[in-house]
C-alpha cells in the first residue's frame, strides 16, 4: 500500500469518527446550522479525496450522502429517516475502508441500495412545500470562503474539463490544503488555524509518525532505563565516587526522556469515547428507550496499547447499562423517575492508575433476582449462598455463562459478556468493581495501568528467588515476628492483625510450592489490594522499589498464572514480575478464610503530606518515632557488649566507639534488644529502644511542641499519641563538631542558605542538616516572607523552597527570585511531598536546580552539594 492511500486511510477512519458524533448532535438539534457545516465539510472532503485516488464506489456513495446533506444545509427539512439513512451510509463507507487496508482495492460491487434511497429523499426533501416557500435569503447560512472553496472541487457527475497549460496543484493530505501558483486561497480566520486529526481547530502544530517508530523509540528508552539501574547499582556500593554527580544528571535526563517518550504513546480517553454518542442513539431506536449520554474527563489520557484494550469491555457494559441497567420509559415514570435515562462515563486520574466509572440511574441489580439465577444455574450452593453478604452477590455477574436478562435480543442476554469484560481488564493488570442500589442504579469502576512498558516495581524475595510486584497492587509492608505483628491461625487460615481488622494473609512460598506449609517466624507481610479485595502476601525479604521495563512471557510460560512478564534488574539479574490478578485468584481459590468478602481496611490518608516514619517503644511502652529516611541501620545488639565510660554507654562498632542513647530505661546486663543507628559524615550514635513496632506512612502534624529536650513534639500516627524524635538535638550533644563543617584547610566556610517552609515538621528536621552542611540558614514559613528576605538581603549562596505552600508557592517564589538582579545566579532547589511527572516539569520550566523528595535525604545532600560547587565554579 503507498503512503498517500495510507494516509488517506487515517484520515478518513479519523473524519468519520467525528461524523458519527456529529450526526447525532444534528439529529438532536436540527436547526444547528454550524454542525451540520462541519459534517457537510467532512464528507465533501472524503469525496474529493475519493475521486483524486480513483476509488469510484467510495465517491459514488459518499457523492449521494453529500448530496442529501447539501439539500439539509440550504434549508431542507430533514424527512424520513434522512439521518439514519446517512449514518448507514457511513457504516457501508467505513466496511469499504476495511477492506481497502487489507487488500488495497475496493470491494466489488456497488451501493445502489443507499444510493437510492439518499437520493430518494434528497428529492423529498428539496420538492417538500415548506422548503419551496422560503425565501431566497432564508435557505441557509451564507456560504463562507472554505465551503466555496468546497463547492467548487469536481464530483463524479461533473464534466472532465480538457488541462490549461498552468503551474501543478499541490495536494497535501495531511492538511487537507490546496495551494495554486504557490498561493492559498483566503479561507477565512478559523481555516488559517491549524487544525488536529480529528478536524478540531487547534493550537499546537501535529507530525504524523508511524508506529514502528514509536515503538522502537520506547524500546531504545526501556533499555535506557535498564542501564541506568544496573550504573545505580553500582553506584550504591560506593559512598564517594566521582562518577554519582554524572550519574544524578543521566538519571534526570532518562526520567524526562523517558517521560517524553510515554507521552508519544499517551491517547486521550476521548479516542475510545468517540463511538459512544452514536452508539446510545441507536440502542435509544432499537431498546425503545430515551437514553442520554453524558461524558466527563475526556481528555483523560493513557497508553495506547491500553486504550485499544479497553474499547471493547467499554462497549459492552455501555450496552449492558441501557439494556440491562435502564428501564423504559414508562417504568421509570411508575418509579418516579423521568423518562429519560442516562448513561454517565467519566475518567480521572488517581494514584497513579486511570479509573473509568460507568453508571447508569436505572433499576440497579435485584439481590434476590441474582440469588434465584445463581442457584438455578448451581454458580453456588445454598450453603455458599446463604453466607454470602450483597456486595458478594452482585459480584456473580462476573461469572462465565451468568446472565439477569429473560430474552435473549440483538443487545445482550446470552450470558457471555462480563466474564470476559473482567478477563479483558486483569489482563493489562486492572482490577474491575460493582456497585450497586437497587432502583438508583448499578456503578462499575475500572481501575487501569497508565502504561505497561516501564511500570515502578517492590522487589520482594521468597528463599533465594526475587521477585517485583507492581507497585500499583502495594497497599503498604508490615513487618512480622514472634513479638510485634505475629501472624495468627484462625480456623486453620493465616491471618494479621492489621490495626482493626483482620487480614488474611497466605505464603508467596506455598503459592509456588517452594515451602508449602511452611510458616516463617520472621517476614514481612507485603498488604496486597486488588479491585475491591486486599490480602497479605507473605515472603521473607523486602529490597527496594525500582522501575522496571516489562519484557513479555515466552513459551512455556505463558500458562503460569502468577506471572505477567519477566524484567532485568539493575545487577543484571533476570526475574520474573508478578502478576496481582493472578495471585488474587490464586488466593481467593486457596482456603484462606472469607477472602471473598473485601476486607475494610482503613481510609488511605493523603498522600501529598505523608512520610514514612519507624515506629519504636521506648521506656514504659512509650510509642516514639523517628523520620524512616534519617535511619542509616537497625540493628540488634547484645547488651553485655555495651561499656560504660562517665556514665556514658559506648560500643565499639565498626571499629570505632559509637556513643549509644538507652531510650528503654536501663538496660538488662545481659540479652539482646533493637537499636537504631544514625549517621552523617562519619558520625555515628546508636539508640537502643525497647521494641520496634513498624515502618509506616502517615500524616505529620504535630499537635503538641515538645517539653523536653530531644522531641520535636507528639503527633497522633495511626490513631496513636507518638512522640518525634529530634535527631539532631542527639546528635549535636554525643557529637558536638558534627554541626560543623570543617574544610580542607581548616578555615570554617560558613554559607548562606534560605530556606521557605510552612511546615513546623518538616523546618525542625531539615534545618539542623543544613546547618551540619556548613550552611547559616535563614528560614521563613511561606513563600512572601521569603521572598521579602530575598529582596532585602545580599545574595544567597543556596535556596531550598517546599512547592507546597498557602499563598505564594514554591513555583511562584522561585519565578520572583529570578527576577532579582543579586539573586538571579542562587540556585533554587525545590522540595515536595509527593512525586510526579507534572510536578517536576513544572520544576524545570520554573529553572529549579533539582527537584526532591521529602525525605530523600541522600538526594538533598547529593544536591545541596552540586548547588554549591556549580556557584563556585561560577564565582571563579
Amino acid at each position: 500500500m503507498d503512503e498517500l492511500l495510507s494516509d488517506f486511510l487515517t484520515e478518513t477512519i479519523e473524519s468519520l469518527e467525528l461524523v458519527d458524533t456529529q450526526l447525532v448532535d444534528f439529529e438532536k438539534n436540527p436547526d444547528d446550522s454550524e454542525i451540520l457545516r462541519r459534517i457537510f465539510r467532512l464528507v465533501h472532503t472524503i469525496k474529493g479525496t475519493c475521486g483524486f485516488l480513483d476509488l469510484p464506489r467510495l465517491e459514488a456513495l459518499t457523492h449521494a450522502a453529500e448530496s442529501l446533506m447539501g439539500q439539509y444545509r440550504d434549508g431542507a427539512p430533514v424527512v424520513g429517516d434522512g439521518v439514519q439513512t446517512i449514518l448507514l451510509s457511513i457504516d457501508r463507507v467505513k466496511s469499504h475502508l476495511d477492506v481497502l487496508g487489507e487488500t488495497g482495492v475496493e470491494p466489488d460491487g456497488n451501493d445502489n441500495d443507499l444510493i437510492e434511497a439518499l437520493s430518494r429523499l434528497a428529492n423529498a426533501s428539496n420538492s417538500a412545500d415548506q422548503f419551496a416557500e422560503q425565501p431566497h435569503e432564508a435557505q441557509g447560512a451564507p456560504l463562507d470562503p472554505l465551503e466555496a472553496a468546497f463547492l467548487a472541487a469536481p464530483g463524479p457527475d461533473d464534466p472532465i474539463e480538457p488541462p490549461t497549460a498552468q503551474p501543478s496543484a499541490e495536494i497535501s493530505l495531511a492538511t487537507n490544503s490546496v495551494s495554486q501558483n504557490n498561493k492559498a486561497p483566503d479561507l477565512g480566520e478559523d481555516a488559517k488555524k491549524p487544525k488536529s486529526s480529528s478536524g478540531q481547530v487547534g493550537n499546537p502544530p501535529a507530525i504524523r509518525v508511524q508506529l514502528p517508530v514509536l515503538e522502537g523509540l520506547m524500546t531504545m528508552v526501556s533499555e535506557l532505563v535498564l542501564t541506568r539501574n544496573q550504573l545505580m547499582a553500582i553506584s550504591r556500593d560506593r559512598e564517594e565516587s566521582e562518577f554519582h554527580a554524572p550519574l544524578h544528571r543521566l538519571c534526570s535526563v532518562t526520567a524526562e526522556l523517558q517521560d517524553g517518550v510515554m507521552k508519544t504513546r499517551m491517547q486521550p480517553i476521548s479516542a475510545a469515547w468517540q463511538k459512544m454518542p452514536r452508539l446510545i442513539r441507536d440502542l435509544s431506536k432499537d431498546l425503545g428507550k430515551e437514553i442520554s449520554l453524558e461524558m466527563s474527563g475526556e481528555d483523560t489520557e493513557l497508553d495506547r496499547q491500553i486504550l485499544e484494550q479497553i474499547k471493547d469491555p467499554l462497549t459492552h457494559m455501555v450496552r449492558n447499562a441501557a439494556d440491562h441497567g435502564l428501564e423504559t420509559g414508562p417504568e421509570r415514570q411508575a418509579a418516579g423517575k423521568p423518562a429519560n435515562g442516562i448513561v454517565r462515563l467519566n475518567a480521572c486520574h488517581e494514584g497513579g492508575q486511570i479509573v473509568i466509572e460507568i453508571s447508569d440511574d436505572g433499576r440497579g441489580l435485584d439481590v434476590e433476582r441474582l440469588k434465584q439465577k445463581a442457584l438455578e444455574k448451581k454458580v453456588v450452593s445454598e450453603t455458599e449462598l446463604a453466607t454470602m453478604s450483597d456486595a458478594q452477590v452482585q459480584q456473580l455477574i462476573f461469572h462465565p455463562g451468568f446472565s439477569t436478562a429473560t430474552e435473549v435480543t440483538s443487545v445482550s442476554g446470552r450470558g457471555v459478556g462480563m466474564d470476559v469484560v473482567r478477563a479483558n481488564v486483569e489482563l493489562i493488570g486492572g482490577a474491575i468493581d460493582l456497585k450497586s442500589t437497587l432502583g438508583k442504579g448499578t456503578t462499575i469502576s475500572l481501575k487501569i495501568p497508565l502504561t505497561l512498558a516501564i511500570v515502578p516495581a517492590l522487589v520482594i524475595a521468597v528463599g533465594e528467588e526475587r521477585f517485583a510486584l507492581p507497585q500499583r497492587a502495594v497497599r503498604e509492608l508490615v513487618r512480622v515476628n514472634k513479638r510485634a505483628n505475629k501472624i495468627e491461625h484462625l480456623n486453620g487460615a493465616l491471618v494479621l492483625q492489621l490495626r482493626d481488622h483482620l487480614l488474611p494473609v497466605v505464603g508467596l512460598s506455598d503459592l509456588l510450592g517452594v515451602r508449602p506449609g511452611e510458616v516463617p517466624e520472621e517476614g514481612y507481610v507485603v498488604v496486597t489490594e486488588v479491585g475491591p479485595y486486599c490480602f497479605g502476601l507473605l515472603v521473607d525479604e523486602v529490597f527496594h522499589t525500582e522501575e522496571i521495563v516489562v519484557k513479555p512471557m515466552m513459551g512455556a510460560l505463558q500458562d503460569l498464572v502468577h506471572f505477567s512478564g519477566t524484567t532485568i534488574l539493575g545487577d543484571g539479574s533476570v526475574i520474573m514480575i508478578m502478576d496481582p490478578s493472578g495471585l488474587a485468584n490464586s488466593v481467593a481459590q486457596a482456603d484462606i478464610g472469607d477472602l471473598a468478602q473485601p476486607v475494610q481496611i482503613e481510609e488511605e490518608v493523603d498522600e501529598t503530606i505523608l512520610i514514612e516514619l519507624l515506629v519504636f517503644e521506648a521506656e514504659s511502652h512509650q510509642r516514639q518515632a523517628v523520620p524512616l529516611s534519617l535511619v542509616s541501620r537497625l540493628e540488634t545488639v547484645n547488651l553485655g557488649e555495651l561499656e560504660q565510660v562517665n556514665g556514658q554507654y559506648l560500643l565499639q562498632y565498626r571499629g570505632m566507639l559509637m556513643p549509644i542513647r538507652m531510650l528503654c530505661g536501663p538496660p538488662p546486663e545481659t540479652g539482646k534488644m533493637s537499636m537504631l543507628v544514625f549517621e552523617d559524615r562519619g558520625f555515628r550514635l546508636g539508640l537502643v529502644v525497647s521494641q520496634v513496632i513498624d515502618i509506616i506512612s502517615d500524616r505529620m502534624d504535630i499537635d503538641i511542641e515538645a517539653r523536653r529536650d530531644g522531641y520535636l513534639g507528639t503527633a497522633i500516627v495511626r490513631e496513636r499519641a507518638t512522640e518525634i524524635l529530634d535527631m539532631s538535638h542527639f546528635m549535636s550533644v554525643e557529637h558536638p563538631k558534627s554541626l560543623e563543617r570543617i574544610p580542607a584547610d581548616g578555615s570554617v566556610d560558613r554559607k548562606r542558605l534560605l530556606y521557605a517552609e510552612d511546615s513546623a515538621f518538616f523546618r525542625n528536621m531539615l534545618v539542623p542538616i543544613f546547618k551540619s552542611a556548613g550552611f547559616d540558614v535563614t528560614v521563613c514559613e511561606d513563600g512572601e516572607t521569603a521572598l521579602a528576605a530575598a529582596t532585602k538581603s545580599a545574595q544567597y549562596d543556596l535556596i531550598v523552597t517546599d512547592i507546597e505552600m498557602p499563598g505564594m508557592d514554591g513555583f511562584s517564589l522561585a519565578r520572583s527570585i529570578r527576577e532579582l538582579p543579586h539573586q538571579v545566579k542562587t540556585p533554587v532547589i525545590a522540595l515536595s511531598a509527593y512525586d510526579a511527572p507534572s510536578v517536576k516539569n513544572r520544576a524545570q520550566e520554573a529553572g529549579l536546580f533539582d527537584f526532591v523528595l521529602k525525605g530523600d535525604r541522600e538526594h538533598l545532600s547529593d544536591a545541596v552539594g552540586r548547588a554549591v560547587k556549580s556557584k563556585e565554579l561560577e564565582a571563579a
